[in-house]
């Protein structure tokens, strides 16, 4: 095609925007991969947060260096690498790191055998990335009621077990650590496809990774809620005593307490705010999966949404109270800190107030001081100049130039002298006032 004579190329020829490509590849990050029945799927999760996923990163570059697999890219988050009947999917994400091993499993084998602990040798070929936060034990196995029935293979106190929307396949667990500190799932095959028991197997290893995540908020709230207990206690005693203050040093020592109370909740509300949100989208991302699936109930057992809903959400809610308790107070310790600052800088004002009059009543002290002092100058200025006047006067007569008695003369002058000099030293404190003016 040909724009004014001129050959149109394709969106390639075009600058595009420098994240344009990584945008795109998103959407397909974290693709489904097929899974086979039986199947067997050992789900680990580590906390990589800081400088942890780059050596994680550089560990998993030299295991797959080492067998001849095809190596991550620098930007990739996800990497699939196949050895053998063994398949590794590794994630990164923002905090923590997976690691999946799916394991071709023996048709005739029992549910959870062989014993996880001979399997998970696996893991222990790279480098662990970091503290070890989720560990599943997921059996995929093929309906069989009178071999893999959930009732006898979980503690039934705590057995959730669901069916998918379209009922091809069953799935339960009883969320509980088994003796090698694994969470067993089972899945039971009723007429999957490998790419639909392949997202079914990933959905269900989200909501235990993100469960156990969302989870992390409560020991923070734990921790948080004695020091809120102490500053709303704190609160309500300082201003009770604001009540009964009256004086500027009781204000300022009380201002001095509500600002340092409210140094302390910053500094934990900064501490814990970005472990309370992660707490929230990680409750959404457990809620979008369970939606997703399309849970339908067995018999009288609950279903993954329902246990959950019992047993995570109370826990999810203290953090959320922890949090609200933390925004609230620190607002009521901004306006008890503003009112407490509004009764300081008046009391302050009063005082400026006093300290102007008392201030006024020194300058008109002064300027009747100044009065008396110039007068006294005016005297003493005309002593001098009559006197040295005389002198002249003395002189001319003694000369015979002046034919009139000195003392005679200089008694003259002495009002002249004493108007001129008034005169001249009242014009130069005016025009000095002037200019201040």
């Amino acid at each position: 095609m040909t724009i004014d004579g001129e050959t149109s190329g394709g969106a390639a020829e075009l600058a595009a925007h420098p994240l344009r490509v990584s945008i795109l590849g998103e959407v397909h990050a974290r693709p489904f991969t097929p899974v086979a029945v039986p199947s067997r799927i050992l789900h680990f999760a580590f906390d990589t947060s800081g400088p942890r996923a780059q050596t994680d990163r550089a560990n998993l570059v030299k295991f797959c260096a080492m067998r001849g697999l095809p190596m991550p890219l620098a930007t990739e988050k996800h990497h699939r690498a196949a050895f053998g009947a063994t398949v590794l999917r590794w994630e990164q994400h923002s905090e923590f790191t997976t690691y999946t091993w799916e394991l071709v499993s023996d048709p005739g084998n029992s549910p959870f055998f062989p014993d996880v602990a001979s399997l998970a040798s696996l893991m222990r070929q790279v480098p662990q990335p970091g503290p070890l936060l989720v560990a599943v034990d997921l059996h995929l196995l093929a309906d069989q009621p009178e071999r893999a029935a959930p009732v006898r293979l979980f503690d039934k106190a705590s057995l959730a077990i669901a069916e998918t929307a379209d009922g091809t396949a069953l799935y339960a667990t009883d969320f509980q650590l088994d003796p090698s500190g694994f969470v067993r799932i089972l899945v039971l095959d009723r007429g999957l496809t490998p790419e639909s028991a392949g997202a079914l197997v990933q959905r269900v290893l989200e909501i235990e990774t993100y469960r156990t995540l969302a989870l992390l908020g409560l020991p923070e709230a734990q921790r948080l809620s004695p020091s809120i207990g102490a500053s709303e206690r704190r609160l309500v005693e300082t201003t009770e005593e604001m009540q009964r203050a009256s004086d500027l040093d009781s204000n300022h020592r009380l201002l001095d307490e509500l600002t340092a109370l409210a140094a302390e909740v910053e500094a934990g509300a900064a501490a814990s705010v970005f472990r309370f949100g992660a707490s929230r989208a990680y409750e959404e991302i457990v809620e979008q999966r369970l939606e997703t699936i399309g849970e339908k109930s067995v018999g009288s057992w609950p279903t993954w949404s329902s246990f959950l809903a019992r047993r995570m959400k109370p826990a999810l809610r203290t953090c959320v109270t922890i949090e609200q308790r933390q925004a609230s107070l620190s607002l009521k310790l901004a306006r008890a800190a503003n009112l407490l600052r509004t009764r300081v800088d008046v009391e302050l004002e009063q005082q400026n107030q006093e300290l102007l009059k008392s201030m006024n009543a020194r300058t008109r002290l002064q300027l009747r001081l100044q009065t008396t002092v110039e007068g006294l100058s005016v005297a003493a200025i005309t002593y001098y100049v009559v006197s040295l006047f005389g002198y002249l006067a003395k002189a001319a007569h003694d000369s015979g130039k002046l034919h009139i008695e000195p003392t005679i003369v200089t008694a003259g002058f002495i009002p002249v002298a004493a108007l001129t000099i008034w005169w001249t030293v009242r014009r130069i404190r005016k025009s000095h006032i002037g200019g201040e003016d």
